[in-house]
């Protein structure tokens, strides 16, 4: 039998321990994840790049779990009313080569993307930061804010997105979780006087939405938005002045902010995480988490997932797999 974790079972699991707390929990597991990077056989996604967008698998595994992600990104969607990215995953046991969970993980992609950016922000921003901004108030806003919430003194968040309707839904999910929340007319107003600044754009192009002149010593950017190759959200002069850490550099030279520059990789996270290389060395030092997302933040929540279900009888139980008295004899289910 393979456990099945639907949309409204992570609703439950939320609504259970609450969405701050889930973060707490996780970040603790994503960071002793990253901490046995060597432990994993690793791999960039494969993709099929598209007109509409790209659709990719994201394979990864240890020696006791495999796991892999779908995973779409299509920009135009919302003209269909439709999702700019949709996510399904599933964690199999090595042994014997049988999936164990098939979940959701539309909701799981946006939570362990928000939680690994505050995870390097734990690295790489000022400690006593309390000032957050973000540029782009689509589908992934509100849980990078309350990621960064839950490791961060998080007093004041500054906003803005081209389309005022996100912006509009971006205050209104976050009114009740104790911030003073400031729309902006635009990027340069987001980055004047904050601690931490996430872009969080959609377009499949390169683009420019944080200027190198708006950048202050100091400041923590986390760009999450340049994904795959061909889309960028930097100047690429910030790329020069900015010490840069990334999650797997193969992947991230193909589809990070690094693909417009040869500018000097500092690090990968887990070199941060294992004390292999420092992070933020000074208050005045400008640091970039060029993130593109890796398997590894998926594997981590799928097996965090998997135990939290399982122990709180979360999930369904389907025959997905047959169950054989004679396992040499498929053909009987046939008869």
């Amino acid at each position: 039998m393979v456990r099945v974790i639907t949309v409204a079972d992570i609703q439950k699991i939320i609504q259970k321990i609450s969405i701050e707390k889930f973060y707490q929990e996780f970040i603790v597991v994503l960071e002793k994840e990253f901490s046995r990077w060597n432990d994993f056989k690793k791999s960039s996604r494969h993709a099929a790049h598209l007109d509409q967008g790209v659709i990719e698998l994201m394979p990864i595994y240890d020696d006791e779990f495999y796991t892999f992600k779908f995973v779409n990104g299509h920009p135009n969607n919302a003209n269909l009313k439709k999702q700019t990215v949709v996510a399904v995953g599933l964690l199999a046991e090595v042994k014997t080569g049988y999936p164990l969970m098939i979940s959701e993980m539309t909701l799981l992609t946006a939570l362990r993307t928000a939680a690994t950016s505050a995870l390097a922000a734990k690295y790489l921003a000022r400690k006593n930061s309390t000032a957050f901004g973000i540029i782009g108030t689509g589908a992934q806003s509100e849980f990078q804010t309350l990621a960064f919430k839950s490791l961060f003194d998080i007093q004041i968040v500054k906003y803005f997105d081209i389309d005022k309707n996100a912006m509009e839904k971006f205050s209104h999910n976050l009114k009740k979780y104790n911030v003073k929340l400031i729309p902006c007319a635009n990027g340069k107003n987001v980055v004047e006087n904050v601690d931490i600044i996430t872009t969080a754009t959609a377009n499949k192009k390169q683009t420019n939405i944080l200027d190198a002149s708006l950048i202050k010593s100091g400041l923590h950017i986390n760009g999450i938005g340049g994904d795959c190759p061909g889309k960028t959200e930097l100047d690429k002069n910030i790329l020069s002045c900015a010490k840069i850490v990334v999650e797997y550099l193969p992947q991230t030279k193909a589809e990070g902010e690094i693909q417009q520059s040869d500018a000097k990789i500092y690090a990968e996270l887990w070199e941060l995480i294992c004390g292999i290389k420092k992070g933020r060395e000074s208050d005045s030092e400008i640091t970039l988490f060029d993130s593109v997302g890796f398997a590894l933040e998926d594997f981590a929540i799928l097996k965090f997932i998997y135990q939290l279900c399982l122990k709180n009888n979360i999930g369904s139980e389907m025959d997905l797999i047959p169950d054989l008295k004679d396992p040499k004899n498929l053909f009987s289910l046939m008869r």
